[in-house]
C-alpha cells in the first residue's frame, strides 16, 4: 500500500500528460495570389472655366465573366473643378491576376445631361496598366 499511492498517482499525472497534450498539425501558408495594378488618371486639358454642372466619376472593372471591382464615385464636383493635367487625380486598384482580360472604365454622371464612360482594356499577361483619361 505504501508504494501504490505514489504509482497511482505517478500513473494518473502520466495520463493526464499524454491525453492533455494534444499534436497540432502544421499551419501551411495561405497561398499568396498575385494581383495585377490599375492605375487611373484623371484630369482635363480643356477649359470648362464656366460650366457650374455637378459631375461624378466612378470606377469600373471586369471581365468576361463578372465584375471585380467597383467605386461607387472616386470624384465628385462641378465640371468646372475639373483638375488640370498638373494636378491630376490618381486612383489605384490592385485586382487578383486570374489571366484573363480586363476592361476597365471611368464611369460618369453629369446632371441634368446623362452619363457617359471612357473604357479602356488590360491585356492577361499585364502586370501593371495606366488608364488615362483627359476629360473633354
Amino acid at each position: 500500500m505504501k508504494y501504490f499511492l505514489p504509482t497511482a498517482f505517478l500513473f494518473s499525472a502520466m495520463m493526464c500528460l499524454v491525453t492533455s497534450c494534444k499534436k497540432e498539425k502544421p499551419v501551411k501558408p495561405p497561398v499568396a495570389t498575385s494581383a495585377r495594378t490599375l492605375r487611373f488618371i484623371l484630369y482635363t486639358n480643356q477649359d470648362f472655366s464656366g460650366n457650374n454642372q455637378h459631375i461624378s466619376f466612378s470606377l469600373h472593372v471586369s471581365n468576361a465573366q463578372k465584375t471585380i471591382a467597383f467605386d461607387s464615385t472616386v470624384f465628385s464636383a462641378k465640371v468646372k473643378d475639373i483638375p488640370d493635367k498638373l494636378h491630376q487625380l490618381v486612383f489605384e486598384k490592385k485586382i487578383p491576376d486570374d489571366g484573363t482580360i480586363v476592361a476597365a472604365d471611368f464611369f460618369y454622371t453629369i446632371e441634368n445631361v446623362g452619363m457617359s464612360w471612357y473604357l479602356d482594356s488590360c491585356a492577361a499577361n499585364e502586370k501593371f496598366k495606366v488608364i488615362e483619361y483627359p476629360f473633354r
